[in-house]
């Protein structure tokens, strides 16, 4: 319902239009003067205020001016007998709503009274459209979160259980992908990338072999070298990796970059024959911290070479096989920061 403040000296003008706006269904209080007004209004503002302005102590206009200052919502009617333009002009100034003339007609004033009370409603149902919108669009805003959360916790999963996959596959190399991915999350981090870019690399690092499972078993674990059949069944993984992440809730350059760690700058790599710029960034990382593990672990063809070798490996062939910047970022990580490998499982990020 709509409340009314009626402010009037004059005790009969007050009551003859309180009993006006009670008898056509509004709420109505009664003030004798501005200064009394002033205090209802602080205490519980008003939808409507109707307000002579020549009153004692303090004028229509200074109750006017208070309102404003704290209610840009509530609407001020005025009411004078000296209806000059230079007072109208004033009340407008200062925010008035409507202007009555004294004496006042009934039909008019309730006419004018029911103009601002639909104002005043269609403002407050506004406001509650708006927070209803504003609740919906939190609530569907913590729906998307809860569900992204979800997905992503989901998808997290299936990237535990592709290397888990491949380490039962191939238990010689136990650790190696997870060893991989934290080393190209650590270089990532060392050339300045975003958290979330290094822990998608890290998450692409703990897959990157997955296509080892169409390699059989005995070719893995063979001790001794290797011959050409049996290479060429080997390098099958990188393409076998992707066409099995096609088939998996992944982004796109989870696949892409799982066929590509074995790509070389200058077209050497397999199974494309890629170059430089062809090759996506996180592949450049994943190239290097692979050739890097590989080197400084023990495989069962031989045993391993030891951090020196690796490194001297990339810093060789910098820029020729391996992206030079990832280089740097691999070798000042050793070097200057002390890294050590690291087969725990570290913190990954799927883009959604």
């Amino acid at each position: 319902m709509t409340r009314i403040l009626v402010v009037d000296d004059e005790p009969s003008i007050r009551s003859t239009l309180s009993i006006f706006l009670v008898n056509a269904g509004y709420q109505v209080d009664e003030a004798e003067s501005a200064v009394v007004a002033k205090k209802m209004f602080d205490a519980e503002p008003y939808d409507i205020v109707v307000t002579d302005i020549v009153m004692p102590k303090m004028s229509g206009i200074a109750l006017m001016e208070h309102i404003r200052k704290n209610d840009s919502q509530c609407r001020i009617l005025i009411m004078t007998g000296d209806a000059s333009i230079e007072t109208a002009t004033k009340a407008v100034k200062v925010g008035a709503n409507g202007y009555l003339n004294k004496p006042i007609l009934k039909g008019d004033f309730l006419l004018e009274i029911d103009i601002n009370a639909k104002v005043v409603e269609a403002k407050k149902q506004k406001r509650l459209d708006d927070l209803q919108q504003e609740e919906y669009r939190r609530l569907l805003e913590n729906t998307v979160a809860t569900r992204t959360e979800t997905l992503s916790r989901s998808m997290a999963s299936i990237i535990h259980l592709l290397a888990d996959v491949v380490e039962y596959r191939d238990p010689y190399t136990s650790g190696h992908q997870r060893r991989v991915g934290n080393l190209a999350a650590a270089i990532s981090m060392k050339m300045n990338f975003t958290k979330e870019f290094s822990n998608m690399v890290r998450a692409i690092g703990y897959i990157h072999d997955i296509g080892k499972i169409v390699v059989p078993s005995e070719i893995l674990s063979k001790p001794g070298r290797i011959n050409q059949i049996e290479y060429k069944l080997i390098q099958m993984h990188s393409q076998s990796g992707f066409d099995m992440l096609q088939h998996v809730i992944l982004p796109e350059n989870f696949a892409i970059a799982v066929r590509q760690h074995h790509e070389r700058m200058d077209g050497s790599g397999y199974p494309l024959g890629l170059k430089d710029h062809e090759i996506l960034l996180e592949s450049h990382i994943l190239i290097v911290s692979d050739v890097v593990e590989a080197m400084t672990s023990h495989r069962p063809y031989r045993p391993a070479l030891g951090l020196n070798k690796a490194l001297e490996e990339i810093s060789a062939n910098r820029n020729t096989k391996y992206h030079p910047e990832v280089v740097d970022a691999c070798i000042e990580l050793f070097r200057d920061d002390r890294y050590f490998m690291d087969d725990s499982l570290g913190e990954i990020h799927i883009p959604l």
